[in-house]
């Protein structure tokens, strides 16, 4: 059976093709800057990425580019051969803890929300909706980011701000990168043989987010009402001091708007050293580059202190500590200096093991704690887009 995964950004579209249920992908691609004039896609199949460009103005266009690749490169004879396709939501708010098949309330439903997720609804919304002009029999699936983290306890996603607030305009923690941490959490529980599971989970690359997991479930993760709070981030803040904006606008004459898109595009790494990839920083900082080495110190530092919070959170009862996504995959030192921090934990890292795990590597994934570590740490790598695949799967099958 073939299942279509979409991602679509608000200039963007990934997709992959599974058959399932063997998991394989078939091919996958990455359409980019779509409304601009220089649009342009890779695709990879048989191993090989294949490069395209045209102007494309939209995402309906854009849609018919992806099914075009589907057929030119003969992955499918016709399109009746995709019997489902799994879309990327970013925000289901309070009412979706778990994927659904999209009907017209949903879509309305997503409309609602954009308020929650204004970067990227639009483009989640042209992604289902152009599908839908093309494939109108085929099933869709909505998996949302929010979803896995909704079985938080109320103490824990609830803010101490007026309680009118979350009554009257929904303020409160959601979490987001739900879709990586339900797959880590699944792969764990085959790991180590149980359900109920007890983990600290570091989503880690230009976005950022740790998730405490208890008995297999969310209890707490550290991104909020949009993916802008928590850990410092490639080009996203992290919590702050919330004064800082009204201060900002103040003296620099800017709007709100203004300020919360400098905090989204142009802080973290990417305002501290000038660069929002860490293998850039450490570039930089491996020069020399105080600022640079400042960003790195910075970094690993939020992420060893909410690993901390969450350990005391599940009152030391974790079965695991993982890292996964960009940096928690490949980036070695990154993850020897956040280990090294939790060491009044009895965490303790192998070296020589942390450095030869990398999704690039003979070794991709792996435990690099010492066996006298207090708690296992490991490297897994995520895959989102097969996380979608298998909820669809579920609907459609």
């Amino acid at each position: 059976m073939k299942l279509l995964c979409v991602n679509a950004g608000s200039s963007s579209l990934k997709y992959q093709l599974f058959e399932m249920p063997e998991e394989k992908v078939l091919i996958s691609g990455y359409i980019e800057k779509i409304g601009l004039e220089d649009s342009f896609w890779t695709t990879k199949v048989n191993g090989e990425k294949i490069k395209g460009a045209k102007y494309l103005k939209n995402h309906s266009e854009a849609v018919k580019v992806m099914l075009d690749e589907l057929i030119d490169h003969e992955v499918v004879k016709s399109l009746d051969e995709i019997k489902g396709v799994g879309h990327r939501v970013l925000h289901g708010g309070e009412k979706y803890s778990d994927s659904v098949l999209i009907t017209d309330e949903v879509i309305n439903d997503i409309k609602d929300l954009t308020k929650l997720g204004p970067l990227h609804h639009p483009g989640n919304l042209a992604g289902i909706e152009s599908l839908k002009e093309v494939l109108p029999n085929v099933p869709m699936v909505a998996v949302y980011d929010t979803a896995f983290h909704q079985t938080m306890p109320k103490e824990n996603f609830m803010y101490p701000v007026p309680y009118e607030w979350y009554l009257n305009y929904g303020v409160r923690k959601y979490g987001f990168h739900g879709t990586s941490h339900k797959y880590i959490t699944t792969v764990m529980k085959e790991k180590l043989g149980k359900e109920d599971v007890n983990l600290i989970i570091c989503h880690i690359g230009s976005g950022a987010s740790i998730s405490a997991v208890k008995d297999g479930k969310c209890f707490d993760t550290t991104m909020g009402i949009t993916p802008l709070d928590g850990l410092m981030m490639g080009t996203r803040s992290g919590s702050i001091d919330p004064s800082i904006l009204e201060y900002v606008c103040k003296e620099s004459g800017k709007s709100i708007s203004d300020v919360t898109n400098e905090l989204n595009k142009k802080s973290g790494l990417l305002g501290i050293s000038g660069f929002s990839d860490s293998r850039d920083v450490e570039t930089a900082a491996a020069g020399g580059d105080e600022r640079a080495k400042l960003a790195l110190r910075m970094y690993n530092d939020r992420v060893s202190k909410y690993i901390a919070d969450y350990y005391i959170e599940l009152e030391g009862n974790v079965d695991a500590i993982i890292f996964t996504a960009g940096v928690g995959e490949n980036g070695s030192d990154a993850r020897s200096e956040m280990i090294k921090k939790l060491a009044p934990l009895g965490i303790k890292l192998d070296e020589e093991m942390n450095s030869k795990v990398a999704s690039f590597k003979e070794i991709s994934e792996g435990v690099i704690s010492s066996k006298d570590s207090k708690i296992p740490v490991w490297v897994v790598p995520t895959n989102e887009e097969l996380m979608i695949i298998k909820d669809t799967y579920k609907f459609v099958k």
